[in-house]
Formats: structure tokens, sequence, C-alpha cells
């Protein structure tokens, strides 16, 4: 149905390749233009200025959670003004015992407009829907919940 490209690109630059020395800093660019540095996450030695793989992994769920509940919300006539999620990730040991993303925790906070707000109900059904719709979601095996 659609491609996703991301070209990635490391290099050394010179420095040792060394576990301890080489470089965790490379790009990714996307296909519509953007390019951004990443690294590893600090405690692989990474450079905590840029983004990591795992906060990008928590970022992309929460991003199309987000999407996808707009699209339930506009279509059910609500309006909604702001939507933060501060999402968190928790790296352990899956059934498996290797080191993963095992679960994500999604907390979002909504502020609706207009006359129609949605009740808990309704509110829920529409993260169970936005959850079961989510293209990232339903293309891991990580846990991800919304807490209220």
């Amino acid at each position: 149905m659609s491609e996703h490209k991301v070209t990635l690109r490391w290099e050394r630059g010179g420095a040792e390749f060394i576990y301890q020395k080489y470089p965790r800093d490379h790009t990714w660019s996307f296909d519509g233009g953007h390019t951004m540095t990443a690294s590893a996450a600090p405690a692989y030695l990474g450079n905590p200025a840029n983004v990591d793989p795992e906060e990008a992994f928590v970022a992309s769920l929460s991003s199309c959670h987000m999407l996808t509940f707009l699209a339930i919300a506009c279509k059910q006539k609500f309006v909604l003004d702001d939507y933060t999620d501060e999402a968190v990730g928790h790296m352990e040991k899956n059934a498996e015992g290797r080191l993963a993303i095992t679960r994500v925790e999604l907390h979002p906070k909504i502020t609706w407009s207009g006359e129609k707000k949605p009740t808990a109900e309704e509110l829920d059904k529409m993260h169970h829907g936005a959850h079961d719709q989510c293209f990232i979601a339903n293309s891991v095996k990580t846990e991800v919940t919304v807490v209220q």
C-alpha cells in the first residue's frame, strides 16, 4: 500500500574503531527531505543531545496513537485544541531474556473545545480504537497502554 524510506548514514570520521571510542552519532534522512542526527542511548555511549532509537520507537508509537485518535475524534464530531503525551517506554528483559522495550505507557492530556465533550466511556472507546488502528502498534509485540 505504501513505502516509507529512511536513509541512515554513519561515518567513523578517523576515530579508532574501538568500542569505547568510535562515534555513535549518525543521520536519518527521511523521504520528505528532513534529516536529523541520531545516536545511541547515553547508556550505550551515545550523545544525549540526539534522539536515540529507543526514544524514536516510543515517539513513533505515541505519534501514531495520537494521529489515529485525532482522526477518530474528528469523525465523531469532537473538537480538540491540544493533545500532549508524556509517553514512557520501559526497557526490560522480555520472555526470551533479551533486552527490549517491552512496555510503552501513553499519558495523553487532551484539551477539548466546543459543546460536545466525550464521556469517560467514549474517551476510553476512542483510545482503544486508536490503539487497534495504529499502524505502528499493529507492527510490534510491545504492550502499549493508555493511562488517563
